[in-house]
């Protein structure tokens, strides 16, 4: 065997998620190894959806379940399954003492009341895109709790503004699965690697372009969007922008992120608050842009400075590289609606 060859048989893998976590431990001095953990026990429940999303047409759990969410959406039968798989492992994990799921109607009371954290999930968004095998992804957001150690779990320990977030990321399910979170100190990717069962540091501090080309949002509502938004999907036009609209939130967002360009979910007649969570969806997604160097709002204020009032509470939401949200937002002050 030549050297060549052997070099190449030989090559380094690269550093596991594992061994990142590990690494940056110092950057959470309260934390003493609890969120590390929890940053793992959401890896091995994103490596269990990866099967069973990969599995779905195999063993016939595509499809509706037959009832709605708290949302009045249909659930699919993957959404339900991955709503079980990620309380189970917070369970079993014992560092959250509170869980929200966009899937269930109240918090869950882990039982763990010594649990530090609270994590608010969207356990898989878009996932009627599986039929058609279209990549989805997963949502977290992760929050130290308000109320005391010991003491079971309060709402006000869930209802906290985005600025809050200790952690958050997604993990999308696609050609290949991705895991991407920050913890306040940049934003890294992670790609999973089945051969080994190990995710690999494959982005490393990720950037967002400050511009990009790249609008994404869904132009079959433009006629009941406001008027702002209407005036800059124009200018998008004019300046022959690309249109990409997978209609899987965290696809989409991904795109955007590594190659430049904006999501909007606008407010619209049949949907004036927006249709996305602000818990579930937007916070999470917020927290990584910013890291990113992008900028998040929902088209009056910043996404992370918002108090939520409710559990499910939607807001309209334009995301992505910071100068194309600067541009709709000077928009939003000179269009009159």
């Amino acid at each position: 065997m030549d050297h060549h060859t052997e070099d190449k048989l030989a090559a380094p893998v690269g550093i596991t998620l594992d061994r990142f976590i590990q690494q940056r431990q110092e950057d959470f001095p309260y934390a003493t190894g609890e969120l590390s953990q929890l940053l793992r026990d959401i890896a091995l429940a994103g490596k269990i959806i990866n099967r069973d999303i990969n599995h779905a047409g195999l063993i016939g759990i595509n499809g509706a379940f037959g009832q709605q969410n708290v949302q009045g959406e249909d659930q699919q039968k993957l959404d339900v399954i991955a709503d079980i798989r990620f309380i189970r492992a917070f369970r079993n994990g014992k560092e959250v003492c509170a869980i929200i799921s966009e899937e269930r109607e109240e918090l869950i009371d882990t039982g763990y009341h010594d649990g530090r954290y609270v994590i608010a999930i969207d356990p898989l968004d878009g996932s009627s895109n599986i039929d058609v095998n279209v990549s989805v992804g997963t949502i977290f957001s992760i929050y130290r709790r308000l109320s005391p150690i010991g003491t079971p779990p309060t709402l006000d320990d869930v209802m906290q503004p985005g600025n809050a977030q200790v952690a958050a990321g997604y993990v999308l399910y696609g050609s290949s699965t991705m895991l991407v979170y920050t913890t306040g100190h940049g934003v890294n990717g992670f790609t999973y690697e089945p051969s080994l069962g190990e995710f690999f540091l494959s982005h490393p501090q990720l950037k967002t372009p400050e511009k990009g080309k790249i609008y994404s949002c869904n132009e079959g509502n433009l006629n009941t969007f406001p008027k702002p938004y209407q005036q800059y999907l124009a200018e998008c036009r004019e300046q022959q922008f690309s249109a990409r609209y997978i209609g899987s939130l965290v696809a989409d967002f991904h795109r955007n992120l590594l190659k430049g360009g904006i999501y909007l979910y606008p407010p619209t007649q049949s949907a004036p608050q927006g249709k996305l969570r602000l818990l579930y969806e937007c916070n999470a997604l917020a927290f990584i842009v910013e890291q990113a160097g992008g900028k998040a709002t929902d088209g009056q204020q910043r996404i992370l400075d918002i108090a939520p009032t409710t559990l499910h509470q939607r807001a309209p939401l334009v995301i992505g590289s910071k100068a194309m949200v600067e541009r709709l937002e000077a928009l939003q002050t000179v269009v009159t609606q």
